[in-house]
């Protein structure tokens, strides 16, 4: 069973109903209990980074989700998500962030042609970092995902397993042990992000 964790972010039901199609049981919980019993989490995000971070450490379930991975859970940051598991956020300020992974995220005004749209959104094609990772087992040499951002991660160069072109090197995915971050949203990019979801499952 895969955890899905709320905090106070939206609707979330669209993730599960991604997992329902891969034939995987999901749950939307804040529940602590149903967080440490379930096999995987996913730590999903929208909007601004200081408000989510705020609410997942008012709710205490930050302490849940890092107690758990330190246990050897697989854990998978999606959009927002993924970029709370870097060091810090320089969106609007400078916050803190999980600090799964070493990095941090910075904002795409500035750091890329003034003829690109901010935010990044569309479909982009993935670009694997050395050996393909497990997570895209599935997954074809051309392939394209669905992303929706004005900020990126860097400083990520150890856990980067997918880049994306958009006037800049853009992390698309990151790796760090057993914690994962998309910066795309796998139940927004089709068939591509269902085999990433079964792949994750498989771990």
């Amino acid at each position: 069973m895969t955890a899905i964790v709320d905090y106070g972010i939206g609707n979330l039901f669209s993730l599960v109903s991604s997992f329902s199609k891969i034939g995987e049981k999901a749950v939307v919980t804040s529940d602590v209990a149903s967080i440490e019993s379930a096999d995987r989490i996913i730590l999903p995000g929208v909007g601004a980074f200081e408000d989510a971070a705020k609410k997942l450490r008012a709710s205490g379930l930050d302490k849940v989700v890092i107690a758990e991975t330190e246990k050897g859970k697989p854990l998978m940051g999606i959009c927002l998500g993924m970029q709370m598991l870097f060091e810090k956020s320089y969106e609007y300020g400078e916050h803190e962030g999980l600090g799964l992974i070493k990095g941090e995220v910075v904002p795409f005004l500035g750091r890329i042609p003034t003829d690109l749209k901010i935010p990044h959104m569309g479909w982009n094609r993935l670009e694997y970092e050395g050996e393909r990772d497990e997570i895209f087992k599935y997954l074809e040499e051309d392939t394209f995902v669905y992303f929706v951002h004005s900020f990126y991660a860097t400083g990520c160069e150890e856990s980067l397993i997918a880049t994306a072109e958009y006037g800049t090197r853009v992390t698309a995915a990151v790796r760090s042990g057993n914690v994962f971050g998309c910066q795309f949203h796998p139940e927004k990019s089709g068939k591509v992000g269902l085999a990433i979801l079964k792949a994750f499952c498989e771990l």
